[in-house]
């Protein structure tokens, strides 16, 4: 029995690891391993969500990967020598609903060609810029940001050679940018989270700061980009503490829901002019090398997000995009499901990014030849049955 199970865990692992199917396969891994004693694996997050992980011998093949703790170290890991020269085909449409909101505050940008935009020519290297900019108090801060990050980051004299940098600083430089606005015209008193995603040849590099969220799709496996900056998270709660601020009822300082954004420099004991106040203007960055097993990457404000998990997001966006292939539509029906899913009391801003030509394969589900093998007590007992049918025939003929 032990033999067995052995062989068909190594027929699983194998078939998994040719086929590369993702979700689909989850459901009948996790029956497998239930039933042998190998149960997945439920991780804590620092936020509070658990992240599902498979048991080692599939992890260590990064194939069912489904998060990302560290995505610096993945993107310098061991890479397939067909992935070294991915080269993405970006395509990416954004859409946003005002929701049951009086007023729009929420602003995407999408830049397939970030150096065309601006008028600068790279060649035919990838070079894009991707923004969701989920404003409060006003649209002036998201307006603001999403105008002038794109901006600063291409006035850098170290872009591209030292993205991640660049990007920490432009974060910060359109945040005192807006405060100086903010000073000279008091009615653009506003904020917003700002999450930006750069394709740069062929890494992914993701900054955020609040609470939108990035999401990776790998052959349908999502893998978070980005963490939710919420006040009451761990570490957010422990920096607010640190620079004087304090956590009421999952706000900062009892007045703002998020931990990071650019802007509310209007609201009192949030931010100082030394970059010391709790709330925080610093990005948060996480990049990764993309293969060919990427498919698309969704960008989304929080209330998305408060309808959908990321899976579930991936596995929606992958459905509808191998039925038309178009990142707008998707966009769309994303929105739709989630005002369907009573997310309306909030604006909704969703981009797609795609990284491939086609649309996303649809992989099935391995099937297993099981070989069907009767017992030594079951032969025994059917050679009884057999032997006690046969003697009928030896009874003499007198009888009758």
């Amino acid at each position: 029995m032990i033999a067995m199970v052995l062989e068909m865990e190594e027929v699983v692992r194998e078939t998994v690891l040719e086929s590369g199917a993702s979700s689909e396969v989850h459901t009948l891994v996790r029956a497998f391993k239930n039933c042998f004693g190998a149960a997945p694996i439920c991780l804590p997050s620092p936020c509070g969500r658990n992240t599902i992980r498979p048991p080692a011998p599939f992890d260590s093949a990064g194939i069912l990967e489904s998060s990302l703790s560290d995505a610096s170290e993945n993107s310098s890991g061991n890479l397939d020598s067909r992935d070294v020269d991915f080269v993405p085909v970006l395509r990416s449409g954004g859409w946003a609903d005002i929701g049951s909101r009086s007023n729009m505050e929420d602003v995407y940008v999408c830049l397939d060609d970030f150096f065309h935009n601006y008028g600068l020519s790279d060649g035919n290297r990838p070079n894009a810029f991707y923004g969701v900019f989920d404003g409060h108090g006003g649209k002036h801060a998201a307006d603001f940001a999403s105008n002038n990050l794109p901006k600063f980051i291409l006035e850098s004299n170290d872009y591209p050679m030292n993205v991640e940098r660049v990007i920490s600083s432009a974060f910060l430089q359109t945040d005192t940018a807006f405060a100086e606005a903010c000073s000279l015209d008091s009615d653009l008193a506003s904020g917003t989270t700002a999450l930006a995603a750069l394709v740069v040849d062929g890494f992914l590099i993701v900054a955020n700061a609040g609470d939108c969220r990035a999401v990776l799709s790998r052959r349908g496996v999502a893998i978070e980009m980005s963490s939710d900056h919420k006040p009451g998270c761990g570490k957010e709660k422990i920096r607010i503490e640190a620079l004087g601020g304090f956590v009421y009822d999952g706000y900062l300082n009892g007045q703002l829901n998020v931990a990071r954004a650019l802007g509310d420099w209007h609201v009192e004991g949030l931010k100082d002019t030394n970059g010391l106040g709790p709330l925080s203007a610093e990005p948060e960055l996480k990049n990764m090398k993309l293969t060919k097993d990427d498919e698309f990457l969704i960008i989304a404000c929080d209330g998305i997000w408060d309808v959908f998990r990321s899976q579930n997001a991936v596995d929606f966006a992958r459905r509808k995009l191998q039925e038309h292939n178009d990142p707008v539509i998707c966009c769309k029906e994303l929105i739709a499901e989630a005002l369907k899913r009573n997310s309306c009391c909030d604006n909704l801003s969703v981009v797609v990014v795609c990284f491939q030509p086609k649309a996303p394969p649809r992989l099935t589900v391995p099937r297993f030849r099981v070989n069907r093998t009767v017992s030594a007590q079951g032969l025994k007992d059917l050679q009884d049955i057999l032997d006690g049918f046969g003697g009928g025939d030896d009874r003499d003929d007198s009888d009758y």
